[in-house]
Protein backbone atom coordinates (compact mmCIF):
# COMPACT_ATOMS: atom_id res chain seq x y z
CA UNK A 1 0.00 0.00 0.00
CA UNK A 2 2.96 2.32 0.55
CA UNK A 3 3.76 2.24 -3.18
CA UNK A 4 0.17 3.08 -4.03
CA UNK A 5 0.14 5.99 -1.63
CA UNK A 6 3.44 7.13 -3.14
CA UNK A 7 2.00 7.45 -6.66
CA UNK A 8 -1.26 9.10 -5.65
CA UNK A 9 0.51 11.37 -3.16
CA UNK A 10 2.94 12.47 -5.89
CA UNK A 11 0.10 13.14 -8.33
CA UNK A 12 -1.90 15.04 -5.70
CA UNK A 13 1.12 17.18 -4.84
CA UNK A 14 1.62 18.03 -8.53
CA UNK A 15 -2.06 18.41 -9.48
CA UNK A 16 -1.52 22.09 -10.39
CA UNK A 17 1.57 21.39 -12.55
CA UNK A 18 -0.10 21.89 -15.92
CA UNK A 19 2.98 20.76 -17.86
CA UNK A 20 3.25 17.50 -15.94
CA UNK A 21 -0.47 16.79 -16.22
CA UNK A 22 -0.37 17.47 -19.98
CA UNK A 23 2.57 15.14 -20.44
CA UNK A 24 0.86 12.39 -18.43
CA UNK A 25 -2.32 12.75 -20.51
CA UNK A 26 -0.28 11.76 -23.57
CA UNK A 27 -0.39 8.26 -22.14
CA UNK A 28 -4.12 8.13 -22.86
CA UNK A 29 -3.39 7.90 -26.59
CA UNK A 30 -0.94 5.01 -26.36
CA UNK A 31 -1.66 1.36 -25.65
CA UNK A 32 -0.78 0.64 -22.07
CA UNK A 33 0.00 4.30 -21.40
CA UNK A 34 3.57 3.75 -22.55
CA UNK A 35 4.43 7.38 -23.19
CA UNK A 36 7.95 8.21 -21.98
CA UNK A 37 6.49 10.92 -19.73
CA UNK A 38 4.29 8.34 -18.00
CA UNK A 39 7.19 5.90 -17.65
CA UNK A 40 9.26 8.57 -15.93
CA UNK A 41 6.60 8.98 -13.22
CA UNK A 42 5.52 5.34 -12.95
CA UNK A 43 8.92 3.69 -12.95
CA UNK A 44 10.21 6.14 -10.37
CA UNK A 45 7.58 4.90 -7.92
CA UNK A 46 7.74 1.15 -8.42
CA UNK A 47 9.96 -1.28 -6.58
CA UNK A 48 12.45 -3.23 -8.67
CA UNK A 49 10.44 -6.43 -8.19
CA UNK A 50 6.98 -4.91 -8.81
CA UNK A 51 4.44 -7.29 -10.33
CA UNK A 52 3.25 -6.78 -13.90
CA UNK A 53 -0.32 -6.14 -12.70
CA UNK A 54 0.88 -3.39 -10.33
CA UNK A 55 2.89 -1.79 -13.12
CA UNK A 56 -0.03 -2.08 -15.54
CA UNK A 57 -2.38 -0.41 -13.05
CA UNK A 58 0.08 2.47 -12.57
CA UNK A 59 0.33 3.01 -16.33
CA UNK A 60 -3.46 3.14 -16.51
CA UNK A 61 -4.14 5.36 -13.51
CA UNK A 62 -1.45 8.05 -13.96
CA UNK A 63 -2.80 9.36 -17.32
CA UNK A 64 -6.41 9.07 -16.14
CA UNK A 65 -5.58 11.07 -13.04
CA UNK A 66 -4.04 13.77 -15.21
CA UNK A 67 -7.20 13.78 -17.35
CA UNK A 68 -9.58 14.19 -14.38
CA UNK A 69 -7.80 15.34 -11.23
CA UNK A 70 -10.68 17.13 -9.53
CA UNK A 71 -10.10 16.79 -5.76
CA UNK A 72 -12.61 15.42 -3.29
CA UNK A 73 -13.38 11.89 -4.46
CA UNK A 74 -14.74 9.52 -1.85
CA UNK A 75 -15.73 5.86 -2.01
CA UNK A 76 -15.32 3.61 -5.03
CA UNK A 77 -16.59 3.52 -8.61
CA UNK A 78 -20.01 2.35 -7.43
CA UNK A 79 -20.28 5.52 -5.35
CA UNK A 80 -19.01 7.66 -8.22
CA UNK A 81 -21.57 6.26 -10.65
CA UNK A 82 -24.31 6.59 -8.05
CA UNK A 83 -23.37 10.29 -7.80
CA UNK A 84 -24.36 10.62 -11.47
CA UNK A 85 -27.98 9.84 -10.50
CA UNK A 86 -30.33 12.40 -8.99
CA UNK A 87 -31.41 11.46 -5.45
CA UNK A 88 -35.00 10.27 -5.26
CA UNK A 89 -35.34 9.79 -9.01
CA UNK A 90 -35.26 6.61 -11.05
CA UNK A 91 -31.81 5.59 -12.13
CA UNK A 92 -31.20 6.57 -15.76
CA UNK A 93 -30.84 3.42 -17.84
CA UNK A 94 -27.87 4.94 -19.67
CA UNK A 95 -25.93 5.32 -16.40
CA UNK A 96 -26.83 1.80 -15.32
CA UNK A 97 -25.80 0.38 -18.71
CA UNK A 98 -22.44 2.14 -18.56
CA UNK A 99 -21.88 0.90 -15.03
CA UNK A 100 -22.77 -2.67 -16.01
CA UNK A 101 -20.38 -2.42 -18.97
CA UNK A 102 -17.60 -1.38 -16.58
CA UNK A 103 -18.46 -4.16 -14.13
CA UNK A 104 -18.42 -6.83 -16.81
CA UNK A 105 -14.96 -5.87 -18.10
CA UNK A 106 -12.26 -8.48 -17.83
CA UNK A 107 -8.64 -7.72 -17.00
CA UNK A 108 -7.86 -7.14 -20.69
CA UNK A 109 -10.86 -4.85 -21.22
CA UNK A 110 -10.75 -2.75 -18.06
CA UNK A 111 -8.37 -0.13 -19.51
CA UNK A 112 -10.81 0.94 -22.24
CA UNK A 113 -13.86 0.63 -19.99
CA UNK A 114 -12.25 2.70 -17.27
CA UNK A 115 -11.19 5.41 -19.74
CA UNK A 116 -14.80 5.74 -20.82
CA UNK A 117 -16.03 5.76 -17.21
CA UNK A 118 -13.56 8.46 -16.16
CA UNK A 119 -14.51 10.53 -19.19
CA UNK A 120 -18.16 10.37 -18.11
CA UNK A 121 -17.33 11.27 -14.51
CA UNK A 122 -15.22 14.18 -15.70
CA UNK A 123 -18.01 15.49 -17.93
CA UNK A 124 -20.36 15.52 -14.91
CA UNK A 125 -17.68 16.87 -12.54
CA UNK A 126 -17.82 13.83 -10.24
CA UNK A 127 -14.49 13.52 -8.40
CA UNK A 128 -12.69 10.17 -8.17
CA UNK A 129 -11.08 8.55 -5.15
CA UNK A 130 -7.80 7.76 -6.91
CA UNK A 131 -6.16 5.82 -4.08
CA UNK A 132 -9.14 3.47 -3.85
CA UNK A 133 -9.39 3.17 -7.61
CA UNK A 134 -5.71 2.32 -8.00
CA UNK A 135 -5.98 -0.45 -5.40
CA UNK A 136 -9.15 -1.75 -7.09
CA UNK A 137 -7.47 -1.85 -10.50
CA UNK A 138 -4.46 -3.69 -9.08
CA UNK A 139 -6.88 -6.28 -7.72
CA UNK A 140 -8.81 -6.31 -11.03
CA UNK A 141 -5.66 -7.14 -13.00
CA UNK A 142 -4.32 -9.65 -10.46
CA UNK A 143 -4.12 -13.25 -11.76
CA UNK A 144 -6.32 -14.41 -8.86
CA UNK A 145 -9.81 -13.74 -10.25
CA UNK A 146 -11.28 -13.76 -6.75
CA UNK A 147 -9.68 -10.39 -6.14
CA UNK A 148 -11.42 -8.93 -9.22
CA UNK A 149 -14.72 -10.50 -8.17
CA UNK A 150 -14.42 -8.94 -4.71
CA UNK A 151 -13.99 -5.50 -6.29
CA UNK A 152 -16.88 -6.07 -8.70
CA UNK A 153 -19.19 -7.04 -5.83
CA UNK A 154 -18.15 -4.04 -3.75
CA UNK A 155 -18.71 -1.62 -6.64
CA UNK A 156 -22.11 -3.22 -7.34
CA UNK A 157 -23.04 -3.06 -3.65
CA UNK A 158 -22.21 0.63 -3.42
CA UNK A 159 -24.08 1.44 -6.65
CA UNK A 160 -27.30 -0.55 -6.28
CA UNK A 161 -27.78 -1.14 -2.57
CA UNK A 162 -27.77 2.53 -1.73
CA UNK A 163 -30.51 3.07 -4.32
CA UNK A 164 -33.11 0.99 -2.45
CA UNK A 165 -36.33 2.95 -2.00
CA UNK A 166 -36.83 4.21 1.55
CA UNK A 167 -39.97 2.13 2.12
CA UNK A 168 -38.37 -1.17 1.10
CA UNK A 169 -36.34 -3.41 3.31
CA UNK A 170 -33.36 -5.35 1.99
CA UNK A 171 -33.24 -9.12 2.27
CA UNK A 172 -31.38 -10.41 5.30
CA UNK A 173 -30.69 -13.81 6.77
CA UNK A 174 -31.08 -14.63 10.43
Amino acid sequence: MAEINSLIKYLDEHREDRGLMASLRRGLRLKGGLAPEVSRIVQGRLAENASWWLESAYYLIAPLYAFHNQPGGDGNMGDHFRALCEPGEDMPSSIERRFMFLLSSGPDEINDSLRQAISLLRSKQVPVNWGELLQNIIDWKHPNSERRERVQKEWARRFWRSRLPENSSPETTN
